[in-house]
Formats: C-alpha cells, sequence, structure tokens
C-alpha cells in the first residue's frame, strides 16, 4: 500500500528542521517500529529519500522509528532533524512525503514548485531585460493590454502578448491591425470561444494574465435585463470565470490583472477567485476606480484586482488619484457641422423621458454640452441611442430639440482611449468595443505601478550592489548602464 502524506516543515530546538511522521498509515505503508533508515540526498532533483537499512550499527544520517502508544494503540513515529530540508526545500510551507513498503520519498509540494519556478522565471527575465510574456483572456481591441503595456514601459519593464484569446474576429482583427506594439513573431491570436481552448500542453508558460471578464451578468443593468439574481446564471457569461481559472493553472503566471464592474467584487463568482488565487500561492490586491480621478470626463467605475506572486511585487500599490487639469466635453469634440444629419430629435426618447417621470420612475435623458466636465457611463449598445447614455445637445439654443450621439472618435476620447484603436471599424463595432472597454489612464496608471514594484524589488537591489562593487561609473562611461546586462531602468 502506498501512502502520501502533505505535511509542514516544523522546526526543532536548536533552529534544525524538523520533518515529524506518525500514525497507522505508516503501518500500512510498510514502517516498522524499531526500523532504521538511511538519509540520501539528490542534489538535482531536490529530492529526499529515507532507505530503510539493515543492521545495528548507526551510521551518520540515520534515523530510527520509534513509537507511540495512545489508548493502547501502538503506532510508528519518525523525526527526522535535518538542514537539508531547509536546503532542498527554501520557500516552501509544505512537503510531499510518499511511502511505499517501507521506502519514504521527501518532494516538494507541485505547487510550491510552480511558485518557485515563476518568482524566479520573472526575476531573471526582469534582470536580463527580457519582456514579458503575457496572457490575454478575452482580449476585445486589446484596450486594457495597450494600457497596461504603456505604463509597464514607463517603469522600463517590456511586454508583449504571447497568447491572445478573443470570441469576436472583429476585435481580435482590429487589435492585430491597431497595435503592432503588442504582437510579435512568437505571439499567438486564437479567435474562439475560451470554452473551446485547448489547454492540455498547448499553452506556455506565462508571466502575467490579463482578463476582463465579461461582465453580462454581473453589472446590475445585466441582471435586470436577463431576469437573473446573480452573475454566475447568466447562460453564457457565467462560468467563464471558471475558464479564466484553467487558463491560469495551465500557464502558471507569476501575475493575474482582472477588471469587471465593482459588483462583482460580491459575486460567487470571486469568492472563487480569491479562495483559487489564494491557494494558488497569490496575493489579492482589489480596488474600483473612477475615471473622473483620472482625467478623464467619463466617470466610469471599475473594478481592479492584481494578483501578485508571493515573494513578488511587495511594494506593490494601487496609484492615487491624478492631478491633472480639468477636461470638458468641447475638448474632445471632432468638428461636425451643425446641419450635420447627425443631430437629431430623438422624439421617442424624449417621449419615454416623459412617461418615465408620469410612472415616478425618475429616469431622465442624459444631455450634455459643451461645457458639461463629466458625462455618465456609454456603454456597449451606445449607438442604438438608449435614453439612459449621453447625447450631446446642439450648440444652438434654437435648436434646443436636438442633439446627437457622441462619434467613435469622440467616444474613444471620453475614456482617454487612442482613437485609432478603433481605426477600420464600423462606427457600430466601434463603440461596441469601446463600450465595453475601460478608462484607458486607469490601467497606465496600474501597469506603471505594478512595473516600479517589480523592477523596486528585482532590479534595483542589483544595481545598488553593482555601485557598491565600483561598477557604476565604469558602466555610465561605457554604454550607460547596459554592459551589466540591465540597461538604463537601473538608473531610475
Amino acid at each position: 500500500m502506498t501512502t502520501v502524506i502533505n505535511t509542514t516543515i516544523g522546526e526543532a530546538k536548536g533552529g534544525v528542521a524538523r520533518l515529524w511522521l506518525e500514525g497507522q498509515k505508516l503501518v500500512h505503508a510498510g514502517v516498522k517500529v524499531g526500523a532504521k533508515y538511511l538519509l540520501r540526498s539528490n542534489e538535482a532533483s531536490k529530492r529526499l529519500e529515507l532507505v530503510p537499512v539493515s543492521g545495528e550499527t548507526m551510521e551518520a544520517g540515520s534515523f530510527t522509528v520509534s513509537k507511540r502508544e495512545r489508548n493502547g494503540v501502538v503506532t510508528p513515529l519518525l523525526e527526522v532533524r535535518t538542514d537539508l530540508l531547509k536546503k532542498f526545500f527554501e520557500g516552501c510551507e509544505k512537503v510531499r512525503v510518499a511511502i511505499r513498503s517501507g521506502r519514504i520519498v521527501v518532494t516538494a509540494l507541485q505547487i510550491d514548485l510552480k511558485i518557485k519556478e515563476r518568482v524566479e522565471r520573472i526575476k531573471r527575465k526582469l534582470t536580463e531585460k527580457v519582456a514579458l510574456a503575457k496572457g490575454s483572456l478575452y482580449h476585445g481591441s486589446g484596450i486594457i493590454d495597450k494600457a497596461l503595456h504603456s505604463g509597464l514601459l514607463v517603469a522600463g519593464v517590456a511586454s508583449f502578448i504571447q497568447v491572445g484569446v478573443e470570441v469576436d474576429s472583429n476585435y481580435l482583427d482590429a487589435s492585430l491591425r491597431n497595435n503592432p506594439e503588442l504582437w510579435t513573431e512568437e505571439s499567438i491570436a486564437i479567435n474562439t470561444d475560451i470554452r473551446d481552448l485547448t489547454l492540455s500542453g498547448d499553452v506556455p508558460q506565462l508571466d502575467c494574465v490579463v482578463a476582463g471578464i465579461p461582465c453580462t451578468g454581473a453589472s446590475r443593468s445585466g441582471r435586470s435585463k436577463n431576469k437573473i439574481q446573480n452573475a454566475e446564471e447568466h447562460s453564457s457569461a457565467g462560468t467563464l470565470f471558471i475558464d479564466f481559472l484553467d487558463f491560469v493553472k495551465a500557464s502558471n503566471p507569476a501575475i493575474c490583472i482582472i477588471e469587471n464592474v465593482p459588483e462583482y467584487l460580491d459575486s460567487v463568482s470571486m469568492t472563487v477567485i480569491r479562495s483559487v488565487l489564494t491557494s494558488l500561492g497569490y496575493v489579492l490586491h482589489e480596488t474600483v476606480f473612477r475615471g473622473a480621478d483620472f482625467g478623464v470626463l467619463e466617470d466610469r467605475k471599475r473594478m481592479v484586482v492584481v494578483a501578485i506572486t508571493k515573494g513578488l511585487g511587495e511594494g506593490f500599490t494601487f496609484p492615487t488619484a491624478t492631478d491633472v487639469k480639468p477636461v470638458k466635453v468641447g475638448d474632445i469634440l471632432e468638428q461636425i457641422p451643425e446641419d450635420s444629419p447627425r443631430w437629431k430629435s430623438y422624439e421617442y426618447l424624449a417621449a419615454k423621458e416623459e412617461r418615465d417621470i408620469a410612472a415616478g420612475k425618475g429616469f431622465k435623458r442624459q444631455l450634455v454640452t459643451a461645457d458639461s466636465t463629466s458625462v455618465g457611463t456609454v456603454g456597449r449598445g451606445y449607438f442604438k441611442g438608449r435614453s439612459t447614455e449621453p447625447f450631446l445637445l446642439h450648440p444652438d439654443p434654437s435648436k434646443s430639440e436636438l442633439s446627437r450621439l457622441f462619434t467613435a472618435t469622440e467616444h474613444a476620447r471620453l475614456k482617454g482611449i487612442p482613437p485609432s484603436m478603433v481605426d477600420g471599424l464600423s462606427e457600430t463595432i466601434a463603440h461596441e468595443v469601446l463600450g465595453q472597454s475601460v478608462v484607458y489612464p486607469v490601467f497606465q496608471a496600474v501597469g506603471e505601478a505594478l512595473g516600479m514594484a517589480l523592477t523596486n524589488q528585482v532590479i534595483n537591489p542589483v544595481y545598488t550592489a553593482l555601485q557598491e562593487d565600483g561598477i557604476d561609473s565604469y558602466c555610465m562611461q561605457i554604454c550607460g548602464g547596459g554592459m551589466c546586462g540591465i540597461g538604463p531602468v537601473c538608473h531610475m
């Protein structure tokens, strides 16, 4: 019979690491009271073996199985004291002990090995100035990814999309066309429903996974429209968080970034995500950002979760509101002639407003002017001309019954998004892309904060050591910092 025990490494008196095993499970695996074991180590595989030995002579590094008696039941007890436990399993909270036919093998838990691998991988890449490989799920046209990419670069951290997954062909095409800095020859662009994505052996190891998990069932309007009580009931989007978690397990990223509506923080989905990511060795940072705090006109609120592997980015904190010059709607407008057919009376919306007010619903049209300093959320279906979203009033007071929708370029500017990101799309699809996206400067700031936390922890200590070795002046004279392999970022 085989027994597997996942247990913690303790500490005996004097600070020596200790492994404590006892119970009937040892008996069933062939461990007998009085048996002697010799400890053997395999440095290459970080593996310790306790091999049964015969004879009465105790060798150095050998251990004897003692016993414990409780309620008339005698069970074997084996205590292994050795600093090899610390040496081999540094950074591991637990070890895996496999026992068969009396032979005992001690290895690190698979999850601890994964944690260690991703920490070492990202530290090596940061030190060697290798671009971080990102996975982008529910990619859209790449707005979040482009903002994060821009912010990371400010901190001296390069990145690219290794795997991008998007179900809508138009959105993915727009990203490939308009974001050449995100995609490389190594990139894998996947046009599929994520539920149809094959994970077995096809997903490379990634450094960061970014997911704007669809919020169709999480937002208040989404729950109301679909007549559901919670996000998980939604027929198509309710279980997509599971696919995100499966992708994380397969790609083993050092960092995960999640975006959604604020209500998602209190969802069952987020509860599960927290639990799973924590068990996988991530430390979660959660907040809600307002667009107005980052100098944009659309005061969109968005939940942002940054999950960082423990041992990385220990100084990470979310960015705070920026001190920016106030913006008015007039600052982002295109030159639309006053006699353009875009100006309409929208009589059906005016009539609906009257009905809603009469019914005590309190709904009113959102009409803004060039002097307005904020607008409400502009959603995915904006081009349909819905009563709850902003319209621009005609500048001529004598034509106050006329208003128009913002153009796609103006919509992008309302969110601080570079309008070039929707080049080549029809106005309808451009509004779809933008309406379900994010406030761009928020994710630029998150990317910069994350990049600074990583470089401050990984790169700056290396540069400090180089300074102490007298390499600083040499680097600057010869190549501005490049001789060490760190590059100019170490001088920030």
